[in-house]
């Protein structure tokens, strides 16, 4: 590459960089990156929006009339099939990351995501709760390559204070999405009787065929690895794909590829900062998974609405976590900060909760669950920003996405297991359990920050060098 400026330099992602933007005015280089948002934030948004979807519409299948129909009020039944689907959706995890980087994003993203959405269809014709079952082990298999590829792309194409606002939009895109799960459900249910089939077959059956052309679109608008990028039409020109590989290395300085090595890869793995980052993550997606696939049985049972009101209702707080998270990861970027945001989240998360349990007004227990959807889907974008802000290494990347998506998913695990059928509608457990992760939340990401505030003192002083670069610093 071959700057036409760079006599200028500026402080950017905590060291000093050469002010290189290859002829492009500053209205261009804001157009170059809206180019690769609309490509890239869209198709990833999408994609996992109806993954979210698709694993989490148990809920709204089991108040249309699965429950009944497959028997699975019977001991623990239901929570045994929510359970299911995370054991190979953790085992999947690491092998899928090194995949996604030899395939390629586009391929492998898409295509594992047409394969789940025909996984779908097949649900809706299962007339035993063991069949279920295995579905959804396929299911988790399919979909465990897709979070961990998208946030390891997204953190390959963006500066380290740019990113919190993408993981926010992307995750927006997918969570606004998926929340409609209960409104296409509502939709779905009337269809009871076409072809022999009852209304929760319906919901598996449309919203299967939604994933498969989703997938296609899919498909269509992912764009690979930034280095790769000239291989897309009409994408990005050359200049434009220099402009954006010097960018991002002028902030991280790990834009080259790196040679795959089993020791590369695991070598994270000694680092505690990597566990806690998953640690946080793994908590915050116990009460998200919770609330995801319950929140349609307490709004009816305990709450006391219909099945339809109880359906569409499971909807807006979605649209208000949308809000909340994109607003923090606007701000995150600007101040330049990301453990406040985990810190507030965690708070309201526990607000939420106790209104939810103890408050005996309906319209009370409902805010709560506002307080609760906003709060732990907020804090997901969150420490991923915070974790890919420090982080060097395109190996690393790949472990310490995997490793952190592999904890999300057993909080799913736990999340289900901590929910028991026996409790309902209080789930009293469920409840406890969740208010006990919110402070596990605020315990580790306090002693992360007095970690890192000691690291940064010390590399100003000289005495260390962070993730082997001079001059770098962590993000608090």
């Amino acid at each position: 590459m071959d700057p036409k400026k760079g006599s200028e330099h500026v402080e950017m992602g905590g060291y000093s960089v050469p002010n290189d933007d290859f002829g492009f005015t500053q209205r261009q280089q804001r157009q170059i990156v809206h180019k690769i948002d609309r490509r890239l934030i869209t198709g990833l948004g999408l994609l996992f929006g109806v993954s979210l979807m698709d694993r989490t519409n148990l809920g709204n299948a089991s108040i249309a009339g699965m429950q009944k129909d497959l028997a699975l009020n019977i001991e623990s039944r239901y929570s045994l099939i929510v359970l299911i689907f995370f054991v190979p959706y953790v085992l999947f995890q690491l092998p899928s990351s090194i995949i996604v980087r030899k395939l390629g994003p586009r391929q492998f993203l898409a295509g594992i995501t047409f394969l789940w959405g025909v996984v779908m269809l097949c649900f809706g014709f299962v007339h035993d709760w063991k069949v279920m079952m295995g579905l959804r082990i396929i299911l988790g298999a399919f979909e465990a390559g897709l979070f961990p590829g998208a946030i390891y792309l997204l953190s390959l194409w963006y500066r380290r204070y740019d990113v919190h606002k993408r993981y926010s939009s992307f995750y927006l895109i997918s969570t606004v999405g998926a929340s409609l799960s209960g409104v296409l459900a509502y939709g779905f249910m009337q269809m009871a009787g076409l072809g022999g089939l009852n209304a929760w077959q319906w919901i598996f059956v449309m919203e299967g065929l939604l994933t498969c052309i989703l997938a296609v679109f899919g498909y269509i608008l992912i764009i690979s690895f930034p280095q790769d990028a000239h291989k897309a039409h009409n994408f990005l020109s050359q200049r434009e794909i220099d402009f954006v590989l010097h960018q991002i290395d002028r902030d991280q300085h790990d834009v080259e590829d790196e040679h795959f090595s089993w020791s590369a890869f695991l070598k994270p793995g000694l680092e505690l900062k990597v566990w806690a980052f998953a640690m946080i993550f793994l908590c915050s997606t116990v009460v998200a998974y919770s609330l995801a696939f319950f929140m349609p049985i307490i709004l009816s049972s305990r709450l006391g609405f219909s099945v339809g009101i109880a359906q569409v209702l499971s909807t807006p707080p979605y649209f208000f976590a949308g809000i909340i998270m994109y607003t923090q990861g606007w701000l995150g970027d600007k101040w330049r900060c990301r453990s406040p945001f985990i810190v507030w989240n965690a708070l309201q998360n526990m607000v939420g909760l106790c209104l939810l349990e103890w408050a005996r007004s309906p319209g009370v227990q409902y805010l709560g669950i506002f307080l609760v959807c906003a709060g732990c889907n907020a804090t997901v974008p969150a420490v991923l920003a915070w974790q890919a802000n420090n982080i060097r290494g395109q190996w690393k990347r790949a472990f310490c996405s995997a490793s952190m998506i592999t904890f999300g998913g057993t909080g799913g695990i736990i999340g289900a297991l901590v929910f028991r059928s026996q409790d309902a509608p209080e789930y009293f457990v469920g409840v406890v359990a969740s208010i006990v992760c919110n402070v596990v939340i605020l315990t580790v990401a306090g002693i992360l920050v007095a970690y890192m505030h000691h690291a940064n003192r010390k590399a100003k002083r000289g005495t260390l060098e962070i993730e082997g670069l001079a001059g770098f610093y962590y993000t608090l």
